[in-house]
């Protein structure tokens, strides 16, 4: 059975770690990575359960973003707080995002597939919640994995 480590490195997550930091660095806007390997639950079910785990839906703007990956399931979610899906709602912004993300893990290119979806993320939140003088971090960047 597959594992977190068969996708990712170490370096791998301090690299999407970045990413994440650096998406954030220009928005109130807060990005999440969660990975799981198993998980028997209809995979956006999950993720909104993950959402909430994770505290997302605290933060002032409602302007958090979960990426949501299991493995096993082959399953990959983005899902934003209502803030935000507010303001993406028409453009079919998460959709394009998760095929982005997608055609990037079928060549494998898992670190980068997230990388590429983080930082697509954030340009796009900060274009709606760009950030204030004091730019507080509300949530942690790690990965969260179960």
């Amino acid at each position: 059975m597959p594992t977190i480590r068969d996708y990712l490195s170490t370096q791998d997550e301090k690299e999407i770690v970045q990413a994440i930091t650096q998406a954030e660095a220009n928005t109130s806007g807060e990005i999440r990575i969660h990975i799981e390997t198993n998980s028997n639950e209809e995979p956006m079910a999950r993720a909104q359960k993950v959402f909430f785990e994770l505290g997302m839906q605290n933060t002032k703007e409602r302007n958090g973003v979960l990426f949501y990956l299991c493995i096993n399931s082959k399953s990959f979610v983005i899902l934003g707080d209502e803030g935000i899906n507010q303001k993406v709602q028409t453009e079919n912004f998460w959709e394009g995002t998760k095929e982005l993300v997608i055609n990037h893990f079928k060549q494998g290119l898992y670190k980068q597939g997230l990388i590429q979806g983080i930082l697509k993320a954030g340009i796009k939140l900060k274009a709606y919640f760009p950030a204030k003088e004091i730019n507080k971090n509300e949530l942690p960047n790690e990965i969260s994995k179960a």
